[in-house]
């Protein structure tokens, strides 16, 4: 499992980029998205995420776990929307099986909430699960960019090409790759060997599939239809820039699975971890608001 020792700057970017997913990218992509009373989540939002964002720069202690607390109530009541979309979805007169898309927004709308989790035992100093602080950290960054923004992104691409296989793919397979990854952390935090890095790697090779297909859909099919061109700049951005940084995690991910040179965290929290915060998170859903497409 990955190291990187307490280091400062890395701290600082890691807390960065979970503060713009905190402040931007997730109430941004909550007007994306509908679900019985989320109107009024939105609108109160800021009272969660501007204490959850404020607890990244405290020192561990009670004050950072009570504002990460507040926090993790907000994703919590998302969670919430969540299971009340499953069972608006399974009643008797609906299909009996969730579609892609809503697979997708069920994904987004309850990363939050193990960001949130992971967040609060962090900030308490407690390893949650086994899991070490380190570790911890980058999963509330994971569960903010790899688990919501692309999730929702995800389906939104799904959605605006229909009846296409490429787009349900990626809808099903970001949500898969997540939860492996999500998995891989779990197996290397309770056993012994190298089972952890394996289903990690398995997760990458999932998830780099679902999001470069997100990424080639908005590139070749989404992107030319756009008229505006700031919009058409946005949707550009994100989508190159997964070439690049899904690569990346696929190469750190396979190289501690199989224990060949790779890249260290700190490189991959300046390259990876920044690139999808940046260019592909901020960027793609700020371009789909834009848009304003139906709520999902």
């Amino acid at each position: 499992m990955f190291k990187y020792d307490g280091d400062v700057t890395l701290d600082a970017l890691v807390h960065a980029a979970v503060a713009i997913g905190m402040l931007v990218v997730v109430p941004l992509g909550l007007r994306l998205v509908d679900a019985p009373g989320l109107a009024g989540t939105r609108r109160w939002w800021p009272a969660a995420a501007v204490p959850g964002a404020g607890s990244l720069w405290l020192p561990r202690g009670p004050l950072a776990v009570t504002l990460a607390a507040l926090y993790a109530l907000g994703a919590l009541i998302l969670a919430g929307h969540a299971l009340a979309r499953v069972r608006r979805s399974l009643r008797p007169q609906r299909s009996r099986r969730l579609a892609a898309t809503e697979v997708a927004v069920l994904t987004a709308l309850t990363c939050p909430l193990v960001a949130a989790g992971s967040l609060v035992a962090e900030r308490a100093g407690y390893a949650l699960g086994g899991f070490r602080l380190d570790v911890l950290t980058l999963t509330v960054a994971h569960f903010h960019f790899a688990g919501f923004a692309a999730a929702l992104v995800a389906g939104l691409v799904c959605r605006a090409v229909p009846g296409r296989r490429a787009g349900r793919l990626a809808a099903l397979s970001v949500p898969a790759g997540t939860a492996l990854v999500f998995a891989g952390y779990l197996v290397g935090a309770l056993a012994t060997g190298d089972a952890g890095e394996v289903v990690q790697a398995a997760g990458a090779l999932v998830l780099t599939a679902g999001m470069w297909t997100v990424g080639w859909l908005t590139w070749r099919d989404l992107r030319p239809a756009v008229a505006d061109r700031s919009t058409r700049a946005l949707l550009a951005t994100s989508a190159a820039v997964l070439v690049v940084t899904m690569l990346i995690a696929l190469d750190w991910a396979v190289g501690e699975a199989v224990g060949v040179p790779h890249l260290s965290v700190r490189a991959m929290a300046a390259t990876h971890g920044l690139g999808n915060a940046l260019g592909f998170a901020l960027c793609g859903v700020a371009a789909w608001y834009r848009l304003r497409p139906l709520p999902l």
